[in-house]
């Protein structure tokens, strides 16, 4: 099952949530606003993981953060889905994760 480090206040967890529920597809939401245990977890990854150099390189939190059965990390997941053959549904939530706003 995936794990999802990320928040209910991030529009970009939001619509992965919703299209993860949409196409059944298992995971677990860790919220890292509601658990320092998460905040935690979620920060390791980020500071040891090499898929986020871009995002930190532009300043973006990284969320969400989604870690695979076996391990791999990966945080585009429409792209996850597009390799799935699942077309993204309802992605328009605006975007201000960013500190320039561009999104998250």
């Amino acid at each position: 099952m995936l794990k999802i480090y990320g928040s209910e206040m991030c529009s970009d967890c939001r619509n992965c949530k919703l299209n993860f529920d949409h196409y059944g597809i298992e995971y677990q939401f860790l919220d890292v606003c509601k658990s320092l245990r998460y905040l935690s977890e979620f920060l390791f990854l980020r500071d040891t993981d090499p898929v986020f150099d871009r995002l930190k390189a532009i300043h973006d939190i990284g969320l969400p953060g989604i870690v695979k059965e076996d391990g791999t990390v990966f945080t585009d997941w429409e792209d996850y889905l597009q390799e799935k053959g699942l077309p993204v549904i309802g992605s328009g939530e605006g975007a201000a994760c960013s500190i320039d706003h561009k999104g998250c």
